[in-house]
Parts: structure tokens; sequence; C-alpha cells
């Protein structure tokens, strides 16, 4: 039996053309997890969110994070005793950076020491809230593999890569890597 998915949308929860949704679309058993607010992000509340779907999985998952939701899983990492089967974190924004929402100030400075379970970073060229060398800089933090997937904006629904298929085999080969 595979392992539970929870899928972590960043900012604006992953609309209809967002890769994520084409993936839950694909496959049911994926699972969004529920915060308060996807427009008004609070990290508190995220928190809970997350270590609430994670109990509820009923076996150690793995997460597929976008965006604000990779800050996530590393704050989320240093507070909670559960721990996933592993995360794939696709394109991690700079809390630093000028491109950063202001409304998600609560997610900045994440920890930077490694998460404790398997991680995959998927980052793209040219993603205008994230560096690669930041990318890189948190893979190293994180202890988390890293792939460079080409010039794909932010690698969201405004990237227009439909069901990614690219994306949904890294996270096949990570998912068998990982037990899942």
């Amino acid at each position: 039996m595979q392992a539970p998915v929870i899928v972590l949308p960043g900012i604006g929860g992953s609309g209809i053309e967002h890769w994520q949704t084409h993936w839950e679309a694909q496959d049911p058993s994926m699972k969004r997890f529920a915060p308060a607010s996807w427009d008004e992000p609070e990290l508190e509340q995220w928190i809970v969110a997350l270590d609430e779907a994670v109990a509820e999985a009923g076996a150690p998952p793995l997460l597929v994070a976008h965006s604000l939701a990779c800050l996530l899983v590393a704050h989320w990492a240093e507070r909670t005793a559960q721990k996933p089967r592993g995360a794939f974190l696709v394109s991690v924004p700079d809390a630093d950076g000028e491109a950063f929402p202001p409304q998600a100030a609560s997610f900045r400075d994440p920890p930077m020491h490694p998460l404790g379970f398997p991680a995959l970073i998927v980052a793209s060229t040219d993603d205008p809230y994230g560096t690669l060398d930041h990318a890189t800089s948190c893979a190293i933090a994180w202890s988390a593999g890293l792939v460079v997937a080409g010039a794909l904006g932010h690698i969201n629904g405004a990237s227009r890569l439909g069901h990614w298929p690219q994306g949904m085999a890294l996270f096949s080969a990570f998912r068998s890597g990982a037990g899942g």
C-alpha cells in the first residue's frame, strides 16, 4: 500500500490550472490540507492545519508542497513530533526577496537545518520568487536533494504546465525512494 499524500499549496491555494490541482484530480487519494485562509496565511494556523492533516492520514504521509508551503514544512518540522515519510518541495520562495508577499510575513526566517526526513527540492532557473542560489542554499541546509527543472517560472498555474509530467516523474521516483 502506498503512503498517503498530502498536497500543500502555497498562497492562493493552487487554482484550477496548477499542477497540484491536476494531480489531485487524477489521484483522488491525494488530500489537500485545509488552512483557515489561502490568501491571508498565518504560520501558526497553517502549522496546526498541517499537524491535523498528518494526524488524520493514518500513516506517515508524503508531503507535496509548493512555494509558501515549502517554508511551512521547514517551520513545521522543527515544531512537531510527527514525521512524514518525506517532502517534495517545489519552488521554495526567498522570504527575504523583494517579491515575497507581505501578507506571508509570519513565514519568514524558516529554520535552516536538516529537516529530519527525506526531502527533494525542485527549482526553476527563472523563478521570480526564489533564485537557484536560494534553492541550493535551502537544499544544503535542509539536507535535501535538488533537481533543477529548467526555466519554468514559479512552477505554478501561470507556467502553463498542466499535469506537469516531468514533475510527476520526479515525484514518483522520490516516492519510490522514500518507501511510499
